[in-house]
């Protein structure tokens, strides 16, 4: 497996990084271990969020110890100075260091800058000044405030979606970062859960020599998939590059990646599901899908009243009440066929 280097920041690590989210669906125990077990297989790049409850607070647990051989991103959703330095100091204490090697502001809907009036780009800078952030990155979901992220020429890296579905304007943004010298570092390489091939995952990714994936890893099975990429890295063969091209027909269009950013819903709907449940079904059919649970929060997109909301808040401007109505209407002709 190659070595990826994140533009200036120098830092250099194999492109198989540690997405650190699904810790905090897991026991504590199972967590460190399977971040140690992540870490003695070879991944030396972690990423987490202060927004991730307590996934920080395990990252540190796993990294006592070996803190100075893994290199470690956080992220701040504040808003404001004073979030930011709690976030900060917060953030250092469950990780249980002194330094975080890549501070990124999460989510942004613009591109902070010195002089905004905001004051969010000095704290970086004066957080980088006390030594307690080594580089300052930047995640987006909105493809053109990820382009005036890079630029600014203010960011070192730049953390966004990107996998074998993803378009050209995707691939334009990863040259464009080659260009400046940015690091990207990509999030959602399996789409939301839309893409069941880490085979194919893998290989698309090895396509770019300035991209480092974080694979969301919950389970040791996971786990031992991407690690056995390390000495045996698929690439993009004749085999895997078909494949990829029907996935892409097959899901061609807008589709819902699962991020959830629209949620909450006024009405209590679980939008981020229910408005791929059609996708879901015919990609992996699965009783998971159809028990009474699940027949319920299907139930419940009818009670959608359009307020849009959610589409506001979609970082793909999806027309969700639209999709919302399509799956309902789906997933009742699978259950009416008496299943998948």
């Amino acid at each position: 497996m190659r070595d990826v280097t994140l533009g200036s920041t120098g830092i250099t690590v194999p492109q198989n990084g540690f997405g650190a989210l699904p810790l905090q669906r897991i026991g504590e125990d199972e967590a460190v271990a399977l971040v140690r077990a992540a870490f003695s297989g070879g991944m030396r790049y972690f990423d987490t969020a202060r927004a991730y409850s307590n996934s920080e607070h395990r990252v540190g647990l796993a990294l006592e110890g070996v803190r100075e051989r893994a290199f470690v991103a956080t992220k701040t959703m504040a808003r404001t100075p004073e979030a930011f330095w709690a976030d900060l100091e917060k953030s250092l204490a469950e990780l249980r260091t002194d330094y975080i090697d890549v501070h990124q502001f999460h989510c942004v809907d613009q591109a902070y800058a010195p002089g905004d009036g905001t004051g969010m780009y000095e704290c970086m800078q004066e957080a980088k000044a006390q030594g307690k952030v080594r580089h300052i990155g930047v995640t987006a979901h909105k493809l053109e405030v990820a382009f005036d992220c890079v630029r600014s020429g203010l960011y070192e890296v730049l953390q966004f979606p990107l996998s074998y579905l993803s378009g050209p304007r995707e691939r334009e943004l990863v040259e464009e970062c080659r260009r400046a010298n940015v690091g990207f570092v990509a999030m959602k390489g399996l789409a939301g859960g839309l893409i069941a091939d880490s085979r194919a995952a893998m290989a698309f990714m090895s396509q770019f020599d300035n991209v480092l994936p974080i694979w969301g890893v919950q389970r040791e099975s996971e786990l031992a998939e991407w690690l056995s990429y390390m000495d045996d890295t698929p690439s993009m063969d004749e085999g895997l590059r078909t494949f990829v091209e029907r996935e892409r027909v097959e899901l061609a269009g807008d589709f819902c990646r699962g991020c959830g950013y629209c949620m909450p819903c006024p009405q209590g709907i679980v939008i981020n599901q229910c408005a791929r449940m059609a996708l879901m079904l015919r990609r992996a059919p699965s009783s998971a899908w159809l028990t009474e649970q699940w027949q319920r929060a299907m139930g419940d997109t009818r009670r959608c009243t359009e307020c849009r909301a959610c589409t506001a808040r979609c970082p793909y401007d999806l027309d969700v009440p639209s999709l919302l109505r399509k799956n309902r209407e789906d997933y009742e002709r699978v259950l009416a066929a008496g299943g998948a």
